[in-house]
C-alpha cells in the first residue's frame, strides 16, 4: 500500500498533462500512487498519458462530470494514508511531498499540511507570488477570511481527516477546494511548509476566469461556511466578501479585454469597496479604474498594444501582477 495518493483530474490536457505527471514521478518521495482521473477528454490527453511509463501511473476514464466529481472518484481509488490533489496544469518543486509528510508526521495533530505558492503563465514563467501566509495549527478564522492556500495543488491532507469531513462539493465547482480546506479547518490543525513548492499556472481560458461562475460558487461557500461558523467569528465575513471581491475584480480583468469583462470588473470593484472602505485610499483603486476605462472605452487590440509594452504577453497580467499585490492585500 502506499504511503500518499496524488489524485489528478484532467480535461482536455494533452498541452501540459506530461509535464505535471512528470513533476509527481520526479518527487524526492516516492512511495505514492499517481491516479489521473480523466474526466471524459476529447483530445489527445489519453494518449500522452498512455505513453508514461510508470508502474505508479493509474489512469482511469469516465463520462464528462466535472473537476470536483472527478476528484470525488479519484479519493474513492485512493488507498494512501495522505492524499494530495495537483491540477492538470499545475507543477510541485521535486521535494513538495517530502516537506510536507515530514511536516504531517511531526506534527501527528495536524490534518493538512500546505506550502507557497507562485503563479506562472501559460509557457511556464513566472507571473508573481501568491498568498505569503505562512499560518500552522488553528487556521480556520483566517481561513474564513480568505482561501490563503490558492489552488487545491497545495495541500497534502491525512486520508482519515478527508473521509471524516466527507469529498468535495460538487456544487461549489470552482470554489469547491475552498469549501473543503474550511471543513478540514474547522476539524483539524494546519501545519506550514514556509516554502515555495507549487507553481499554479494562470491563463485566460481556464476554469479560474469564469467569473461569474466563480462568484456564485465563491457566494454559496461563503453563505454556508458563516452560516455553521461559531458567533464569534461572525464579524469577519464582511472582511471575507471584500477579499472575495477584489479577488474576482483582478480575476475579471485577467485575460482577454473586453468590454463584458471590464463591467463584470467594475461591479466586483463597487462590491469590494461597499465591503472594505480601505480601498479608497489605495493606489490599488485607481489602477484597477484605469484599467476598467481603458477597457470598456478603447477596442481590445488598442487595450493588448497600450500594455504590451510592459511585458511579452499580449494582456495585462504585467500590471494587474502589481494591482494585485496592492489590491488583494489592502
Amino acid at each position: 500500500m502506499p504511503v500518499i495518493s496524488v489524485v489528478i483530474a484532467a480535461f482536455n490536457s494533452e498541452k501540459t498533462i506530461q509535464e505535471t505527471v512528470e513533476s509527481v514521478l520526479n518527487q524526492t518521495f516516492s512511495d505514492f500512487e499517481l491516479i489521473v482521473i480523466d474526466d471524459g477528454s476529447t483530445d489527445s490527453t489519453l494518449e500522452v498519458l498512455s505513453r508514461i511509463k510508470d508502474p505508479r501511473l493509474k489512469v482511469f476514464s469516465y463520462p464528462n462530470a466535472g473537476v470536483a466529481a472527478s476528484r470525488n472518484r479519484g479519493i474513492a481509488r485512493a488507498s494512501g494514508e495522505y492524499v494530495a490533489f495537483l491540477d492538470h496544469d499545475d507543477l510541485w518543486t521535486a521535494d513538495k511531498l517530502e516537506a510536507q509528510l515530514r511536516a504531517l508526521q511531526e506534527n501527528p495533530q495536524a490534518g493538512v499540511a500546505y506550502s507557497l505558492v507562485h503563479c506562472i503563465d501559460e509557457a511556464g514563467r513566472f507571473l508573481h507570488a501568491c498568498s505569503r501566509i505562512t499560518a500552522s495549527g488553528d487556521v480556520y478564522a483566517r481561513l474564513l477570511v480568505t482561501d490563503f492556500l490558492d489552488t487545491v495543488s497545495n495541500p497534502l491532507i491525512r486520508k482519515e481527516a478527508l473521509d471524516q469531513v466527507g469529498g468535495f462539493e460538487e456544487s461549489f465547482a470552482s470554489a469547491d477546494d475552498w469549501d473543503i480546506l474550511l471543513r478540514l479547518a474547522a476539524r483539524y490543525p494546519f501545519v506550514c511548509v514556509p516554502a515555495v513548492q507549487v507553481l499554479y499556472r494562470e491563463h485566460p481560458d481556464s476554469l479560474s476566469f469564469d467569473v461569474l461562475r466563480m462568484e456564485a460558487a465563491a457566494l454559496g461557500v461563503c453563505e454556508r461556511a458563516f452560516a455553521e461558523a461559531p458567533l464569534d467569528l461572525q464579524h469577519v465575513k464582511r472582511d471575507s466578501m471584500g477579499n472575495l471581491y477584489k479577488y474576482l475584480t483582478v480575476k475579471a480583468l485577467t485575460g482577454h479585454p473586453s468590454r463584458q469583462r471590464a463591467l463584470q470588473a467594475a461591479r466586483f470593484l463597487w462590491s469590494a469597496v461597499q465591503n472594505d472602505p480601505r480601498l479608497l485610499r489605495t493606489l490599488a483603486l485607481g489602477q484597477a479604474l484605469c484599467v476598467i476605462a481603458a477597457m470598456t472605452l478603447l477596442p481590445p487590440e488598442w487595450v493588448r498594444v497600450l500594455f504590451a509594452r510592459y511585458q511579452r504577453l499580449s494582456n495585462v497580467n504585467y500590471l494587474l501582477t502589481h494591482m494585485r499585490y496592492y489590491l488583494c492585500r489592502s
